[in-house]
């Protein structure tokens, strides 16, 4: 490629040509994909420290990831617009879709805090007093960019004009209530679906105990205000937990198995929820140690665990989502408790695990409003950055 420039000293004109010459990755010893550095996937990196290759290099050999619905832009055209859900079910999931700074990328970051209510509100507030203010909840999740905010009915009830049509409101109507004594543990509605709907919000939000005594009442409780959300044109998420003491042995917590929390959320997708939250999975096996001679238990298959599932984390995850309809239903993991200075670690590793295992992101509460507000925001946008980060793709 040549080109002629002409100059204008102070006495005569000159005409110089110059030849340029494009200079390859190759001539600068750099490999194609040098050039750029990706700053976000360095940090990204730097966090998961010697977990990094065992987490962003992972290929699962198990359920293929042709085979889930994945999230992106197009996700209520693609997955939604042939459903039951009626236009305003499709408009509000499109308002959660659409905001903070995972907008338009399919992917959700919610701040949750029902801890108030759910673990008692002063275990919950008092590393941080400001949050007993309903106003700082819903502060720090615009403010740390999230898709929307979830919590109490009264709490969002006495901000709704202020607020409803700035940031997505979920509205959690039920809790375990956690004064009587001895405690229990059982979700009891707090609110009405008509009342949610009335101060504004996209969506609503229920748990359900699975494996409780109270379970088949929960289901129905729950299924019928699922019915009426998406009749007022609210989207539904479910809190697929389970609850049971003989799912905790002296060997290890099957609360947190990936094959009773992917049933979990079968039943739950199965009773029409748009969303499913879920605890990121820890072992696997728990139909198989809870299914003795002494006392037989559910149903099951080899395959699950030698087909389906494997010991990475990543894989364990990603039968969570294929329990959801193969992702038709987002899969939004939990965050967690707060364990301190390895809080900033554990959100970003759960958000790695779950992006790549084909979820559709994370809802963390505790572990960003259990601290000053600044720190709590840069634990929701570092979370973020794993889903924004192109690198970082489905395993």
């Amino acid at each position: 490629m040549v080109l002629t420039f002409i100059f204008a000293p102070r006495k005569k004109l000159r005409a110089m040509s110059f030849e340029l010459r494009m200079i390859s990755p190759e001539a600068c010893s750099l490999k194609p994909g040098a050039i750029k550095t990706n700053y976000m996937s360095k940090k990204i990196k730097e966090l998961l420290g010697d977990k990094a290759d065992y987490l962003l290099s992972h290929q699962s050999k198990t359920i293929s990831k042709d085979q889930l619905h994945l999230p992106g832009p197009d996700f209520v055209d693609r997955i939604w617009i042939n459903s039951d859900r009626n236009p305003h079910v499709l408009r509000n999931l499109q308002l959660m879709y659409s905001t903070g700074r995972l907008a338009n990328t399919g992917y959700l970051s919610i701040l949750p805090v029902d801890q108030g209510i759910e673990h008692s509100a002063g275990a919950s507030f008092a590393k941080n007093p400001v949050y007993f203010d309903p106003e700082n909840i819903i502060r720090l999740a615009m403010e740390g960019g999230c898709n929307a905010v979830a919590t109490t009915f009264g709490g969002l009830g006495f901000l709704s004009r202020k607020y409803a049509h700035k940031i997505p409101f979920v509205v959690k109507i039920n809790h375990n209530e956690f004064l009587t004594y001895p405690n229990k543990f059982d979700q009891v509605m707090f609110a009405s679906v008509k009342a949610s709907w009335n101060l504004g919000a996209a969506a609503i939000g229920a748990t359900i105990y699975f494996g409780s005594e109270e379970s088949t009442r929960q289901l129905q409780e729950v299924s019928k205000a699922f019915e009426m959300a998406h009749e007022l044109g609210m989207a539904t998420i479910l809190w697929c937990y389970l609850r049971n003491p003989a799912f905790k042995t002296k060997e290890k917590d099957f609360h947190v198995s990936a094959d009773l929390t992917g049933q979990a959320n079968h039943l739950g997708v199965t009773i029409e929820a748009d969303i499913i939250k879920q605890k990121l999975p820890e072992n696997n096996g728990g139909y198989l140690a809870l299914n003795t001679k002494e006392s037989a238990y559910g149903k099951n298959d080899q395959r699950i665990y030698s087909e389906l599932t494997s010991a990475h984390p990543i894989d364990l995850c990603r039968y969570q989502v294929a329990n959801c309809y193969m992702g038709r239903a987002g899969l939004i993991n939990s965050g967690g408790a707060s364990s301190g200075a390895a809080d900033l670690v554990e959100a970003v590793t759960t958000a790695v695990v779950n992006k790549r295992a084909g979820g559709m992101g994370l809802i963390s509460g505790r572990k960003s409003f259990q601290r000053p507000m600044k720190e709590g925001v840069e634990i929701l946008n570092a979370v973020q950055d794993v889903y924004l980060d192109k690198d970082i793709t489905i395993a």
